[in-house]
């Protein structure tokens, strides 16, 4: 995201350096525990998405602090992670108004969850991905001055062709063991919509193996890393696509499913209450309510022919005026715009 960005502003004429901490290296005592524990170093990645970035790209060598001498005077200068938050808002006012891209509440991970909250108090204007985030930012932070810069979706990938409805229901979702991913409730509306479809074929995938406490029923197919341009062929082999989560920054896979023509059952998170229309291009509900989800994916598995084919190409029509270059001229506007 911040690679895409940086080069779409750097397109639009403005200058544009990323600043990015490399991996810090593990100090003695932690190699040496690893090794005594018989635990390998996890390899490090060898390519980025900055590597071919038109935007210029500054490296903080070993994960040290960023300071001022890191970063060029400029116009603004944006945090684009709770880790980074801290470091901007610590800048002198040579490097530009302060702004806090939020992508996500970073409070799901227990160990850091405090940290990650106390940046969104820092005194940064925050740019969000989704209404969702906004409303926290508001009713946690008492934020009200947060502006909105939605994602976008590759419609070069993400193709919408007309087709029928499958003779067999068919339901695609991604698998994550990370609970905020709420995959257990999602799992439970699959048993309760199975109990009323016997014939229900599933069509599952994500990046894990399936861990033990989250088993895949037998009739549900999975595949582990599909390539991407299997992922759309996935959405298209789909009657409707699930999205469970209890709490989402955005949910890409959202545009995704109905860019190429797939409705959409999903929990009121992230992007899922910006851009789904009741009946219409798909269902939302509340979030962790399984038997809210089930009944709203036999609703439209139940749809007949016609109606499921309205469904389908709504949810196309919903999201084919998003692209990347909206999105940036949005995000742009934001920084631009006034105090």
């Amino acid at each position: 995201m911040i690679a895409i960005y940086a080069d779409l502003l750097t397109d639009m004429g403005h200058d544009v350096t990323v600043v990015a901490q490399t991996h810090k290296k593990p100090g003695k005592l932690v190699s040496l525990k690893r090794f005594l524990k018989g635990r390998k170093p996890k390899p490090r990645p060898t390519i980025s998405h900055f590597d071919s970035m038109k935007a210029s790209l500054h490296l903080v060598e070993d994960g040290r602090d960023i300071t001022d001498s890191d970063v060029p005077d400029a116009d603004v200068v944006i945090a684009t992670f709770w880790t980074t938050a801290d470091a901007v808002a610590n800048l002198s006012e040579r490097k530009g108004r302060k702004f806090y891209f939020v992508q996500h509440h970073e409070v799901n991970n227990k160990l850091f969850a405090d940290l990650a909250a106390a940046t969104y108090r820092l005194p940064l204007r925050k740019i969000v991905v989704s209404g969702w985030i906004r409303d926290v930012m508001l009713e946690l932070y008492g934020d009200d001055d947060v502006q909105i810069a939605p994602n976008a979706v590759d419609h070069r990938q993400f193709r919408f062709t007309p087709r029928e409805k499958k003779t067999t229901p068919t339901v695609s979702l991604m698998y994550s063991g990370k609970r905020f991913k709420g995959l257990d409730t999602s799992l439970k509306a699959i048993e309760l919509t199975q109990k009323q479809l016997p014939d229900l074929r599933v069509l599952a995938f994500g990046t894990v193996k399936p861990l033990e406490d989250l088993p895949l029923p037998e009739y549900v197919s999975y595949v582990q890393s599909p390539p991407q341009d299997d992922i759309p062929r996935l959405y298209s082999d789909s009657d409707l696509y699930l999205f469970g989560s209890r709490s989402e920054g955005f949910g890409l896979p959202v545009l995704e499913a109905m860019a190429c023509g797939c409705p959409v059952v999903a929990a009121r998170t992230g992007c899922a209450p910006d851009f789904i229309e009741e009946g219409q291009t798909g269902y939302v509900v509340d979030i962790d309510d399984a038997e809210a989800l089930a009944d709203a994916m036999i609703k439209v598995l139940n749809a007949d022919a016609e109606g499921w084919k309205n469904m389908s190409r709504n949810a196309s029509k919903a999201v084919e005026n998003l692209s990347w270059k909206k999105s940036a001229e949005t995000f742009a506007s934001c920084l631009e715009a006034p105090q």
